[in-house]
């Protein structure tokens, strides 16, 4: 409980957790677990399931807390063959992209041209 009233990286702080509880109202939920609340101001929030990270937010739910849209979405389904499942944001990790690291694919196969 103390965690929940100072720390906001275990979920959410007590004030998020009295601001949802007195004047939240949940409007949805995501393939994640994430939940979607809004208030007759028409603030709007997410409470996150598991570990805080703001890549997990679908695009679609992004939209809508953002204000982009008003519509909620309904559908979690790909809409195009295109789209890609959601990878979680692999920055300080092993697999992170490290842009220094030369692989047989970036070394040239020819010599250029010198004066």
């Amino acid at each position: 409980m103390i965690k929940q009233i100072f720390v906001w990286w275990h979920k959410q702080t007590f004030g998020t957790f009295l601001k949802t509880f007195f004047f939240g109202k949940l409007v949805g939920k995501d393939k994640f677990g994430n939940k979607y609340y809004k208030n007759k101001k028409n603030d709007r929030w997410v409470i996150y399931s598991g570990e805080i990270d703001a890549s997990k937010i679908p695009v679609n739910w992004f939209h809508w807390v953002h204000h982009t849209t008003n519509e909620v979405p309904a559908n979690e389904e790909k809409k195009y063959s295109w789209e890609k499942d959601h990878q979680h944001n692999l920055t300080g990790s092993i697999k992170a992209y490290k842009p220094g690291k030369i692989s047989k694919k970036t070394i040239k196969k020819y010599k250029t041209w010198h004066d």
